[in-house]
C-alpha cells in the first residue's frame, strides 16, 4: 500500500457543504446551519477528483458529543458542560457505532444517508477515509446503535478497581467528576432540556489527555475519557495480555469490532487521532487482524514523536504517519519567511530517509492555521514552493484541506473557536470565502475571484501532474542542495532543489523561497547524479516547466544548467537529452 502516491482530499461535512452564512457567533444548527451527506454530491466529487484525488478523508463522521437536542429521534442528548461548542468536537465520540445526525437530511435514515455517500464516493473512483479515534471517547459515551451482541465500552467495567485490563476506562475510586469552568459557554448554551441528563460520574474516569484527576483543567481534553489498552497510567506499566498470555485487554476486542463495523460499510481506511498515545503492540495485533478480511485497508496515524516512526510502520502496522514535526513545520518556517532549506535536507536524510514513502505531508489540516490566514502566511500564494515539495519530494501521499485550493483564511470567531486562523471543528458556521466555490452546491467555482481561481488551478494542475508523473510517484531522488554550495547566485537557505528520475523520466524540481528576491543562477548537477540518470557529462540537455510556465531552458552537466526565477515560485522542468 505505501508504494501508492495517494492524494487525499480532507473535508468535514458540516462546512464543506453549508450554504447558510447566517453566522452567528455561538450560533444553533437552526441558526447557522450545517452540511449534509447527501451535500457532496456528484458535482463535488467530480470536482474533488480534478485535484487529483485518489481518497476523501471525511472528518467527524462518527456520532459524537453535541448541544443539539436529539432526543425525539432516540439519541440521548449531552450535558453541555461536557461539549466543546454548539456543534461538539468530532473527536469526543459518544457511539462509535452511529453517525453524527447533523449531517443527515432525514435523521432516522442518516445511516442510510452516509452509505449512500460511501457508494457515490466509490462511484466517482475515490477511496473513503474517516476518523477513528482510538485513546479516548465523550465523557457520556453511550451506544445507542450499536449491533445485537455487541457489548458497549465500559459495559461490564468494575469500578471498583482504578485498573484492570478486563476495564475498558481508568476509574479515580471516592471520587466524582468536576467539569471546568469554560468562560464564554455558560451564556452561549440555552438550559438543559428536559430530556438531557446533566453528568454525574461517579467514580470519576481518567480524561482522554491523562489527566488523572477528578477536576481535569480547562486545557485537558476534559470532554473525554481515555481507553485503556493495557497500560496502566498510575504506574507506568503495560499490561498487554493476561498471564497465560491467550487473552488481550477488552479494549482490543471492543474496537476491532468498531474498525470491522465500519470496514464492512465499505470504508477503506481509517485516519487514527493520536494513534501514538495507544500501545504499537495493540496497532500490531489489531491491523493484521482487520487486513486478514481486508487486505487492502489503509491506516494513517496522527503521530507527533519522530522516535516512535518505526516501530509504528514496521511493529505497529501503519501505512502512513503524520509528518508535522518533519516536514511541515521545516516549510512553515520557510513560508513565514525565516528557517532554512537547510531543514529539508535534514528531513530527508534523518527523519523520513528510508520510510519516506510511509510519511504523509501536507499544510493544511483542521487542526492547523489556515495558510491564508493572519497567523501563517496572509498571502496563499506564498505557499506554492512548498505545496510543490510537499508533493514531489517523495513517493508517500499527501493532503489537501477544503478550502486550502481557493485560499479559506480562517479569520472568522465562531464561537468556541474562537479568532485562532483555524477553521473551526466545534462550531456551526458557513465559511464565506468558501462559497464562490460551493456556489449552491455546484462546486464550479463561478463565485470565485480571479486570485481564487488562479490559486485552484494551480492545485488542480499539480495533482493532474503527479498522477501522470513516473518519476514522482516511483522515482528516486537527489538532493542537489551539496552540490551547489559554491554556485554564485544559489542561496542554499532560500533555494531548494533536487532531481526526480527513473529511467524513462527525468525531473529538475527548483523552489525559491525567497519573498523578494529573484533566482538566477547557473545550477551544477554532479557527475555522480548524471551518472544515476545515465546522461553523459556533454550531453545537451533541454527543459521544459511541467507545472506552470511551460519556460525552456538548456544546458549541459559540463556547462551547468541556466535557471531564472522570479521570487517565490517553483519549476518543474522535464529534463530530455538531445
Amino acid at each position: 500500500m505505501a508504494s501508492d502516491k495517494l492524494i487525499i482530499y480532507q473535508l468535514l461535512p458540516r462546512l464543506f457543504g453549508n450554504t447558510n452564512t447566517t453566522n452567528h457567533a455561538w450560533g444553533t444548527l437552526a441558526d447557522n446551519g450545517s452540511g449534509t451527506f447527501a451535500d457532496i454530491n456528484d458535482a463535488a466529487l467530480n470536482s474533488i477528483k480534478t485535484l487529483g484525488a485518489t481518497h476523501i478523508w471525511y472528518t467527524g463522521v462518527p456520532e459524537h458529543a453535541t448541544m443539539t437536542d436529539y432526543s425525539v429521534h432516540g439519541i440521548k442528548p449531552d450535558d453541555p458542560a461536557v461539549v466543546k461548542g454548539r456543534a461538539g468536537s468530532p473527536y469526543a465520540i459518544k457511539d462509535y457505532y452511529d453517525v453524527v445526525p447533523d449531517f443527515a437530511q432525514s435523521v432516522p435514515d442518516r445511516m442510510a444517508e452516509f452509505e449512500a455517500l460511501v457508494a457515490r464516493t466509490h462511484a466517482h473512483g475515490l477511496k473513503v477515509i474517516i476518523d477513528l479515534v482510538p485513546n479516548h471517547v465523550a465523557r457520556q459515551y453511550r451506544s445507542d446503535a450499536k449491533p445485537t451482541g455487541i457489548a458497549d465500552l465500559g459495559e461490564g467495567d468494575d469500578v471498583r478497581q482504578a485498573f484492570s485490563t478486563d476495564n475498558n476506562f481508568y476509574y479515580l475510586p471516592g471520587t466524582t467528576f468536576v467539569a471546568p469552568f469554560v468562560p464564554g459557554i455558560i451564556d452561549a448554551y440555552t438550559p438543559l432540556s428536559n430530556t438531557a441528563v446533566p453528568i454525574h460520574e461517579a467514580p470519576a474516569k481518567v480524561t482522554g489527555s491523562g489527566s488523572i484527576n477528578e477536576a481535569p483543567h480547562i486545557d485537558d481534553w476534559y470532554e473525554t475519557i481515555k481507553l485503556n489498552y493495557g497500560y496502566n497510567v498510575f504506574d507506568g506499566a503495560l499490561h498487554t495480555t493476561s498471564p497465560d498470555s491467550t487473552k488481550r485487554p477488552d479494549t482490543w476486542y471492543k474496537l476491532l469490532d468498531i474498525m470491522l463495523y465500519w470496514a464492512g460499510k465499505g470504508v477503506d481506511g481509517f485516519r487514527c487521532d493520536m494513534a501514538h498515545l495507544v500501545p504499537v503492540a495493540f496497532w500490531q495485533w489489531v491491523t493484521a487482524k482487520v487486513r486478514a478480511t481486508y487486505p487492502a485497508h489503509v491506516f494513517i496515524a496522527e503521530i507527533y514523536d519522530p522516535g516512535l516512526y518505526r516501530p509504528f510502520i514496521f511493529e505497529g502496522g501503519f501505512d502512513y504517519l503524520y509528518d508535522k514535526v518533519g516536514l511541515y513545520d521545516a516549510l512553515r518556517r520557510l513560508i513565514e519567511g525565516h528557517g532554512s532549506c537547510y531543514d529539508l535536507t535534514r528531513v530527508w536524510q534523518q527523519e523520513s530517509g528510508d520510510f519516506a514513502e510511509h510519511m504523509l505531508r501536507f499544510l493544511e489540516t483542521h487542526d492547523e492555521q489556515r495558510i491564508a490566514s493572519s497567523f501563517f502566511a496572509t498571502d496563499p500564494a506564498r505557499a506554492i514552493p512548498a505545496m510543490v515539495v510537499t508533493a514531489t519530494m517523495h513517493t508517500g501521499p499527501y493532503l489537501v484541506y477544503f478550502g486550502q485550493e481557493v485560499g479559506v483564511r480562517g479569520e472568522d470567531a465562531e464561537g468556541f473557536s474562537g479568532h485562532d486562523g483555524r477553521t473551526t471543528i466545534f462550531d456551526y458556521w458557513g465559511l464565506t470565502d468558501w462559497q464562490g466555490y460551493l456556489n449552491g452546491h455546484n462546486y464550479d467555482g463561478n463565485g470565485l475571484t480571479e486570485q481564487q481561481r488562479e490559486l485552484r488551478g494551480f492545485y488542480e494542475k499539480l495533482g493532474t501532474f503527479i498522477n501522470g508523473s513516473e518519476a514522482i510517484r516511483e522515482g528516486a531522488f537527489y538532493d542537489l542542495q551539496w552540490a551547489n554550495q559554491a554556485t554564485a547566485g544559489y542561496n542554499q537557505h532560500r533555494v531548494f532543489s533536487y532531481l526526480r528520475y527513473t529511467d524513462s523520466q527525468k525531473l529538475l524540481i527548483v523552489c525559491n523561497f525567497d519573498q523578494t528576491n529573484a533566482l538566477s543562477v547557473t545550477l551544477n548537477i554532479p557527475e555522480h547524479a548524471l551518472q544515476l540518470m545515465q546522461i553523459a557529462g556533454n550531453d545537451t540537455l533541454l527543459l521544459t516547466d511541467q507545472l506552470l510556465t511551460k519556460e525552456t531552458t538548456s544546458g549541459s552537466g559540463m556547462t551547468g544548467i541556466p535557471v531564472t526565477m522570479p521570487p517565490t515560485s517553483v519549476r518543474i522542468f522535464s529534463l530530455n537529452t538531445n
